[in-house]
């Protein structure tokens, strides 16, 4: 790039240079290529690009909202001839953070510490490094870009959950009991193989057909639960600054009812309302999602929404036993979508954040929380009765 003060040395370069000649001024002639010289030795020295090695850790790189991360930024030079003096800056989301590099000699090092801001959630991408080489004259800077990036996964803060759901434990004879915290129950009959426990061999069954049949057995009560959490821009309208807050709160409850499925090793399963494109749960291409609380950090609101795709989805696979839908005001309207696939879930409960009116009690059949936030929902949770 070229500062103000090199376009204003070519501009005199050219006059002085014209005018000489035109006029046969040699002493102007000389300044004007003077002048010009001068900017070529900017633009050749500005040009050099040093041999810079950029590693960069986080610690940690995956943090609840609020807590505290950092990140370690290394910078090594990898040239052999001269020292470099360099103007340097790392981007850390949205703000730039400064790094020195002056006088960095052949095969050193510098290290710079800093803390990553954890007061949103979201993913907080960190470089890549910028560094800027400038004319001693100061006639041109020239920025270019060294490593890669690195995210920062910030997960919604996650409110303890004191009660967790009970399963459905299915009979063959059609029959459906609550079970506590799941039980090993008869599924079918097979032939045995050696090796097979003599306890587990169905003597009725084996006489009657003549081989050895062996009980199969499966954990068919162990609750499932199904985190919906419905991410369109129009069940959540109200905006601070900028923020959903009701949004903000359904993603802490999301959190919250995952982490206590993890903590009693209950299958759980996150589902959003309006999928994320393919590549968006990723931090710039480098970093993939591993797991829910990853989803959530990267979840935003999406403009074109419809719940009815998912709820046929919902329906049509029975992915759980529990369902929790997580929405905002704009989605009271459609609690009677939600309410119809209590066939198909035993148990459905349905949390309001941000509403001015609370749910009516009982809307459709369904136990709706109207909370505030993650963790008044964690306290409307607790007090649920049938878990």
């Amino acid at each position: 790039m070229l500062t103000a003060r090199c376009v204003g040395l070519l501009v005199a370069a050219v006059v002085l240079l014209g005018v000489g000649f035109r006029f046969a001024y040699p002493e102007l002639t000389l300044l004007g290529a003077a002048a010009g010289i001068a900017v070529g030795y900017a633009v050749l020295t500005a040009a050099w690009r040093p041999r810079l090695e950029v590693t960069r850790s986080a610690d940690p790189d995956r943090v609840a909202r609020g807590e505290p991360a950092a990140m370690t930024l290394t910078v090594r030079n990898a040239g052999r001839l001269r020292a470099a003096s360099l103007v340097a800056e790392d981007r850390c989301g949205d703000r730039a953070v400064p790094v020195p590099l002056l006088r960095l000699r052949p095969g050193r090092d510098t290290t710079v510490r800093y803390e990553v801001p954890t007061s949103r959630r979201g993913v907080v991408r960190v470089g890549p490094l910028r560094v800027t080489r400038r004319d001693p004259l100061g006639l041109v800077a020239l920025a270019r870009p060294y490593g890669g990036t690195v995210p920062v996964w910030v997960h919604p803060r996650a409110h303890p959950l004191n009660a967790v759901p009970t399963g459905a434990g299915r009979s063959l004879d059609g029959r459906v009991d609550k079970v506590p915290h799941g039980a090993i129950t008869f599924d079918s009959l097979r032939e045995y193989v050696v090796g097979d426990e003599l306890r587990r061999v169905h003597w009725r069954t084996s006489a009657r057909v003549g081989e050895l049949m062996v009980r199969e057995n499966v954990d068919t009560s162990l609750p499932r639960i199904v985190v919906l959490l419905d991410n369109r821009t129009a069940a959540h309208p109200h905006r601070l600054d900028g923020v959903a807050e009701s949004f903000e709160s359904a993603c802490e409850a999301a959190a919250s009812v995952l982490v206590a499925a993890y903590r009693e090793g209950l299958p759980v399963v996150l589902l959003l309302v309006e999928p994320e494109p393919a590549g968006l749960a990723t931090a710039g291409g480098d970093a993939a999602a591993h797991g829910p609380l990853d989803r959530l950090a990267a979840a935003g609101l999406a403009d074109e929404g419809r719940l009815q795709p998912v709820t046929a989805r919902l329906r049509r696979e029975r992915l759980g036993d529990t369902l929790v839908f997580l929405t905002g005001p704009g989605g009271r309207d459609d609690l009677g979508a939600v309410g119809a696939l209590r066939a198909a879930y035993p148990s459905v409960v349905v949390g309001v954040f941000g509403a001015t009116e609370p749910a009516p009690s009982g809307a459709a059949g369904l136990v709706v929380i109207d909370a505030a936030d993650g963790a008044a929902f964690a306290a409307g949770w607790d007090g649920v009765r049938g878990w």
